[in-house]
């Protein structure tokens, strides 16, 4: 009977091992988990920090769209006033010319 209880020892042995085995691989499996959770906390974090910067620049960014636009505006506003001051310049001066010249052919300014 000595026999069946050394196998039996033998396979007691060989589940004992393969138990501490798996009870090593489970530790080790729970270390990684928890390095991987550590690491999606912390890029988590970095997203939101990033999301926030993102949303910093981008109401940034829009106010000087505004602001642009505003100034294309105005500039575009004081162009077409700047061309129609020249185009009344122009036009007083032909004015002026005539005038003048209308008047040098006046009998009382040849005289003098």
């Amino acid at each position: 009977m000595t026999q069946p209880g050394a196998i039996l020892q033998g396979y007691n042995n060989e589940l004992v091992k393969y138990i501490e085995d798996l009870c090593m691989q489970k530790e080790e499996l729970n270390k990684q988990i928890q390095q991987a959770e550590e690491e999606k906390s912390k890029l988590q974090h970095e997203i939101q920090a990033l999301n926030e910067q993102l949303g910093h620049v981008s109401e940034n960014l829009d106010q000087k769209i505004a602001l642009r636009n505003d100034l294309s505006k105005i500039l575009n506003e004081a162009e077409t006033a700047y061309m129609k001051i020249l185009d009344s310049s122009r036009t007083l001066l032909n004015v002026l010319k005539k005038e003048v010249g209308d008047l040098k052919h006046t009998p009382e300014l040849k005289s003098n």
